[in-house]
């Protein structure tokens, strides 16, 4: 009984100094990448910064850069599938005016 005692309480004791590590690791982990979404149809306009693309009857224009990899040759009027990411460039937190009703209403009482 007092061997099973003494294991039961090592057992907890490494349990305890283990667990902040874990933690801690857990921590460490990096955030999984943006969900990436892609368009797909002609080019209509190209510059250095844009590529616009026809997608139905939506014109979809989509930023690029000297990072974007461009496999193929890019010219307007090429069918592509371009892969990509939102990213938020600004962001502007409106604060609750006063006296504006949080939720719904509550029902009168008679």
């Amino acid at each position: 009984m007092k061997q099973l005692f003494m294991t039961a309480v090592l057992g907890s004791a490494l349990s305890c100094a283990l667990l902040p590590n874990a933690v801690q690791a857990a921590r460490r982990r990096p955030a999984p990448p943006p969900k990436t979404y892609q368009v797909t149809g002609p080019v209509l306009e190209l510059t250095n910064e844009l590529i616009v693309v026809q997608k139905g009857k939506d014109r979809w224009e989509i930023a690029r850069d000297s990072g974007s990899k461009i496999n193929g040759d890019l010219k307007v009027g090429a069918n592509v599938t371009i892969q990509y990411r939102m990213t938020a460039t600004s962001v502007n937190v409106q604060t609750p005016k006063a006296g504006a009703a949080k939720g719904k209403a509550e029902p009168k009482k008679p």
